[in-house]
């Protein structure tokens, strides 16, 4: 495993660069986000996904969700958000929201786990950011643990949980709290999935404004 610390606030753009190399290179890498550790990998390249769940003990049919680097970045690499999506995204994003949007094809079969709709974010954390953008595309999101283990705020635990990580992009202890909100944007009305840090009456207030 490469551990790579960087400053959550400022990260430094060789670093960040590194990082984005081993992801490209199809490796999977712990990274900070604006609640907890995730684990990083190309959605688009069913190989590292299927070396995602092999280091998690995930069973296939779990859908994994994905961040981004802004709402272009979404549209670009899967699909325009619904007239909804787009009033959500820009109150919310970015933050602790997940928007379901339709999955594309070439998103790694494994990933949506048999779903039609797969599940994106753009998270507030500097560092994150910044690798999304050195990336060039979504990356997965999955909690940094072991199945059925917790999920963790500190890098120091993920280094010892999961060590056939390819990388730990090491930014220090996140803040935890809440999951990201989950709202379906793809029916006729949005409909909550999963309750979180984004309240659903705010996200009723916004669609009603």
């Amino acid at each position: 495993m490469l551990r790579l610390r960087v400053d959550p606030e400022h990260p430094d753009p060789a670093v960040v660069a590194r990082c984005a190399a081993l992801i490209r290179d199809g490796g999977v890498v712990a990274v900070p986000t604006d609640t907890l550790y995730g684990l990083a990998a190309d959605p688009f390249n069913a190989r590292a996904v299927r070396q995602l769940f092999a280091i998690k003990g995930r069973a296939a049919g779990h859908a994994v969700p994905l961040v981004a680097a802004s709402e272009a970045h979404v549209s670009q690499s899967l699909g325009r958000l619904s007239p909804p999506g787009r009033r959500l995204s820009d109150r919310f994003w970015p933050g602790p929201l997940t928007i379901l949007l339709p999955a594309p094809p070439t998103l790694a079969p494994e990933l949506v786990g048999g779903l039609a709709t797969v599940g994106v974010r753009v998270p507030k954390h500097a560092a994150l950011l910044a690798l999304l953008f050195a990336c060039g595309i979504p990356l997965t999101a999955t909690s940094a643990n072991i199945s059925h283990q917790p999920p963790t705020s500190d890098p120091d635990v993920v280094a010892r949980q999961l060590r056939d990580i390819d990388g730990l992009f090491d930014a220090g202890l996140t803040t935890g709290g809440a999951p990201s909100t989950i709202v379906d944007v793809t029916g006729d009305s949005p409909t909550l999935v999963r309750a979180g840090a984004v309240p659903w009456e705010d996200i009723e207030a916004c669609l009603r404004a």
